[in-house]
C-alpha cells in the first residue's frame, strides 16, 4: 500500500492535483474532509471542530485504504495540525499522535505560486508563503520523503506525477 498526500497552504491546487493524479493512476483518492464538514456547519468553526474534522479525515482514509493498493489524499492531519497551531497556537494531542500513526509514503507540498482564488472556506490569502515554510519545516520533522510542487497547469500536474512515479517504481 502506498499513500501520497498533497499538503500546503490554501489555493495551491491540492484538490485539483489529487483528483487528476488519482484518475491518471486509477487509484482511490480521499477528499479533504474539512471541506465537507465546514460546508454543512451553520456557524463559524471553533478549535474543537478541528478534532471532529481530523477524526473524519482519518475515517475517510481508513475506508479508502480497504479498496485500493494506492491512495492519493487531498490533505491529511498535517494540514489540521498546522492550521490549529497557526490560528490557535496549539493542537489537540490526538491530532498530533494520529498524524504520526498515519504517515504517508510521500508528501507533495504545493508551493503558493498560483494566484489565490476566493472560496468561502479560505481565509488566508496573505500568509501563504509563511504557511508554506511551516509545512516544509513540519514535513522535515516528520521525516517523510517530500517533493515541492511548483508550476502552473499541466506542468504542475506533470511534476506531481513524476514524484509519485519515483515512489511506485
Amino acid at each position: 500500500m502506498k499513500k501520497v498526500v498533497f499538503t500546503g497552504p490554501e489555493s495551491t491546487g491540492k484538490s485539483t492535483l489529487a483528483k487528476k493524479l488519482s484518475e491518471t493512476l486509477g487509484c482511490s483518492w480521499v477528499r479533504e474532509y474539512a471541506r465537507t464538514y465546514l460546508a454543512q456547519l451553520n456557524r463559524p468553526y471553533v478549535q474543537d471542530d478541528l478534532l471532529v474534522m481530523a477524526k473524519g479525515q482519518v475515517e475517510a482514509e481508513s475506508l479508502a485504504l480497504k479498496t485500493s493498493d494506492m491512495l492519493i489524499c487531498d490533505t491529511d492531519l498535517l494540514t489540521i495540525k498546522v492550521w490549529s497551531e497557526f490560528k490557535y497556537s496549539n493542537c489537540d494531542p490526538w491530532i498530533v499522535q494520529e498524524l504520526k500513526n498515519n504517515l504517508p509514503d510521500l508528501y507533495l507540498i504545493c508551493y503558493p505560486d498560483l494566484k489565490w482564488e476566493y472560496d468561502p472556506q479560505r481565509e488566508n490569502p496573505d500568509d501563504r508563503l509563511a504557511l508554506f515554510e511551516i509545512y516544509l519545516v513540519e514535513v522535515k520533522k516528520l521525516g517523510v520523503p517530500f517533493v515541492v510542487v511548483k508550476g502552473e497547469g499541466l506542468q504542475r500536474a506533470k511534476n506531481s506525477m513524476n514524484a509519485v512515479r519515483e515512489i511506485i517504481s
